[in-house]
């Protein structure tokens, strides 16, 4: 059994933007078939996708069957407005739109609720984010919301916000760059499954398109979370994020880069194990 706990089929790997206008009228089956081919021939029996609102991932739900995949999908990622996700979801003003949305993607059919509550990585300036993450009440309350209607939480979760995300009991951080201690103390303590994705980070490096200098520091310190995480007895799920920049379908190197924290397969099975039975 292999899984990828956390992948865009919407994306391709190479340009976003093109991704996306590739599905503007509607999902193009050909292409979602032929991705599906990809993993069903490696052996892949799990997908979770971060989501999109064009209903690509939902039509690759309703195609994976007849690939022998258990495919999940939030439908669309949750995005307050004015903060990043809004290229790839759906976009709120305030908690009671949100409480809507949530509403309306349970009935829809999402398989979980996705928030997204922090900014990207800056790739050419280590320990920086895009942008700041969303106050530390909201980030609990939009959690709450979810988990009273029964939905698992995926958090786009990186710096500060992780925190407040596993205190409030959220059920996997997605990414997570720059974890302090006391997150990964609350992500353990709150059963958090952290799917760091470090892919997106390490296929950066040699390509020219950000410092490798700089890629190489993002590296080292989210795998020294990692490990330490992993030390503490975290859960970790392998997310290769599939569809971001430089990381195709299909995608072999999330185990390697895991294995340079000291994290083995039977780790990542528990984790990818955890990830099945919340998602």
């Amino acid at each position: 059994m292999r899984a990828d706990c956390h992948m865009h089929i919407l994306l391709d790997g190479k340009d976003w933007k093109q991704a996306i206008c590739r599905h503007s009228v509607a999902p193009d089956e050909g292409y979602i078939r032929e991705k599906l081919e990809i993993y069903c021939r490696l052996g892949y029996t799990y997908l979770r996708d971060g989501g999109d609102r064009w209903g690509v991932g939902a039509k690759a739900r309703e195609l994976a069957t007849e690939y022998g995949i258990r495919y999940r999908t939030p439908l669309s990622p949750l995005c307050y407005a004015g903060h990043y996700g809004s290229f790839i979801g759906v976009v709120y003003e305030n908690l009671q739109e949100y409480a809507r949305l949530v509403q309306k993607a349970k009935a829809d059919g999402a398989d979980f609720i996705k928030i997204m509550i922090s900014g990207l990585m800056d790739f050419h300036r280590f320990g920086v984010l895009t942008e700041d993450g969303l106050p530390p009440e909201m980030i609990k309350e939009l959690i709450h919301i979810a988990h009273e209607e029964g939905m698992a939480v995926m958090a786009h979760a990186n710096g500060e916000t992780a925190l407040a995300a596993a205190e409030a009991g959220v059920d996997s951080v997605e990414h997570g760059a720059y974890l302090t201690y006391d997150a990964l103390c609350a992500m353990r303590a709150n059963g958090t499954i952290w799917v760091p994705t470090l892919s997106t980070v390490g296929n950066l490096q040699g390509k020219g398109r950000f410092p490798d200098r700089e890629t190489a520091q993002i590296l080292e310190s989210a795998l020294d979370n990692v490990a330490m995480f992993h030390a503490m007895g975290g859960l970790l799920a392998a997310g290769t994020d599939a569809g971001a920049w430089a990381v195709p379908h299909g995608s072999t190197t999330e185990e390697g880069y895991f294995a340079a924290a000291g994290v083995g397969e039977d780790a990542l099975t528990r984790g990818a194990d955890a990830i099945m039975a919340k998602f």
